[in-house]
């Protein structure tokens, strides 16, 4: 078995830190990041650069007199299976990946794939049905955990309206923030099994990393600390498993 993980799915509510994480683990040597986080060159897939699209195709459909495919004119999505069909692209662009790079994890390769959900669009039980069980078998998963009020607050530190298609710097209005993602349903997924969270039949390793006192924003020692430890635990039960 390699040291890395196969895949680690980064999950937590918007602006918990999961990007934050993400770029420090970017700014990290190869060789450090493998031996301290057990993560190899990596790839990452996002499903924020996708939503985006839509939002960006959609304005000019609009402009051009044609009917929107995704969002309504407020940018809601118009089916409540898109949230699905995001996580669906997600595993499609997975296996693209391996078909062109079958030896991807045994060269130490990880995929980090992230997202967040809310339990008005389905939560994350829902979201995982649609991941690939391929990669659930390949998989871990890190939760990023923060309270509403910490997610609702770095939501509106991080904006840049110049640049609301950036990964570090998109946000929500505090409206539409609440309306989807207020409430969580990672409580009663994970509940059950301190280790473990069973997903169509796979039983999946999970840490939580707590970041309430945002360690993630500075990028400094105290994240690179709490993340080696949290990953390390989480290390145990995947090579466990």
């Amino acid at each position: 078995m390699n040291d890395t993980f196969d895949i680690l799915f980064l999950i937590a509510r918007p602006a918990a830190g999961k990007s934050e994480i993400i770029d420090y683990l970017k700014r990290t040597a190869e060789e450090a990041r493998r031996v301290q986080f057990h993560i190899g060159p990596f790839v990452e897939l996002d499903d924020f650069p996708m939503l985006w699209a839509w939002f960006e195709e959609d304005r000019i459909l609009a402009r051009l007199g044609y009917e929107r495919l995704h969002t309504d004119s407020a940018e809601h999505f118009s089916q409540r299976y898109l949230w699905d069909v995001l996580i669906e692209r997600l595993g499609l662009e997975y296996a693209k990946l391996i078909r062109n790079q079958p030896d991807f994890h045994a060269r130490g390769g990880t995929v980090i794939v992230e997202f967040a959900r809310g339990a008005e669009h389905g939560g994350f039980r829902q979201a995982f049905q649609h991941v690939p069980r391929a990669m659930l078998e390949r998989g871990a998963i890190l939760y990023i955990d923060v309270s509403w009020a910490e997610s609702l607050r770095k939501n509106r530190a991080r904006a840049n309206p110049a640049r609301p298609d950036s990964i570090l710097q998109h946000s929500l209005s505090d409206e539409k923030l609440a309306q989807l993602y207020r409430e969580s349903d990672w409580a009663e997924f994970s509940g059950g099994d301190p280790q473990r969270i069973t997903i169509q039949g796979v039983a999946v390793p999970y840490a939580v990393f707590a970041n309430e006192d945002d360690v993630t924003t500075a990028r400094g020692p105290a994240l690179g600390q709490r993340l080696e430890q949290t990953l390390a635990r989480l290390w145990g039960i995947y090579r466990a498993a």
